[in-house]
């Protein structure tokens, strides 16, 4: 039977939060005393499994030094860690606003591809996530988006059907394996296009 829920189920980076702060991969990068290119392709042809919960912080980055052929010790990986995660802290004020007087009119969920070390560092320092009414963190559910699995993860965990969400990302690959599940979704551009899209989603009378 069809359902009268409402489920936004946002993505974090790039939607609610800032993408990775300008310069970080050059400071990380100098830190490593690698070319800021080859940094650049490690620290992304690696990440998928710290991001899904799959390795910890200091396996990432030991595969990290490894793949640039560079000393591994723990004071580096230390502060890659530090500085990587402070790379990730920024919020977008406005987003956030919306985010929480959406919980008015629909129920309002977050799943984001973050490693499990990042989300705690988050959580501590945004304590507007703990009034959602669910998070999911790639690195605590050990699934990441495109992956099937994390969208599922929040079908089951919220007690809901797939047509019951709307799942906004930035990226459309991610937008359309939602979609893929059975849920709605939109690609995320700017704020008012995606206050309309809800607007006309949500039930008439809400």
């Amino acid at each position: 039977m069809p359902s009268d829920r409402r489920i936004v189920l946002f993505d974090l980076f790039g939607v609610i939060a800032r993408h990775q702060r300008p310069g970080a991969l050059e400071k990380m990068a100098a830190r490593c005393h690698a070319p800021t290119e080859a940094f650049t392709t490690a620290y992304w042809a690696c990440r998928p499994p710290y991001d899904a919960g799959q390795q910890s912080a200091s396996e990432y980055w030991t595969a990290v030094l490894r793949w640039l052929s560079r000393p591994v010790d723990a004071n580096t990986i230390e502060e890659l860690r530090l500085t990587d995660i402070d790379s990730w802290s920024r919020v977008d004020g406005r987003m956030v606003a919306y985010a929480q007087s959406l919980r008015r009119v629909a129920e309002v969920a977050l799943l984001s591809n973050i490693p499990s070390d990042h989300a705690d560092a988050f959580l501590a320092a945004q304590p507007w996530l703990h009034n959602l009414d669910h998070i999911a963190f790639s690195g605590k559910i050990k699934a990441a988006k495109p992956d099937p699995a994390a969208f599922h993860h929040c079908v089951v965990a919220m007690r809901a059907a797939p047509t019951d969400f709307l799942f906004v990302d930035d990226r459309e690959e991610n937008v359309r394996a939602a979609q893929a599940t059975g849920m709605n979704g939109h690609v995320f551009t700017d704020r008012d296009e995606l206050a309309a899209v809800i607007d006309t989603w949500l039930p008439t009378g809400r």
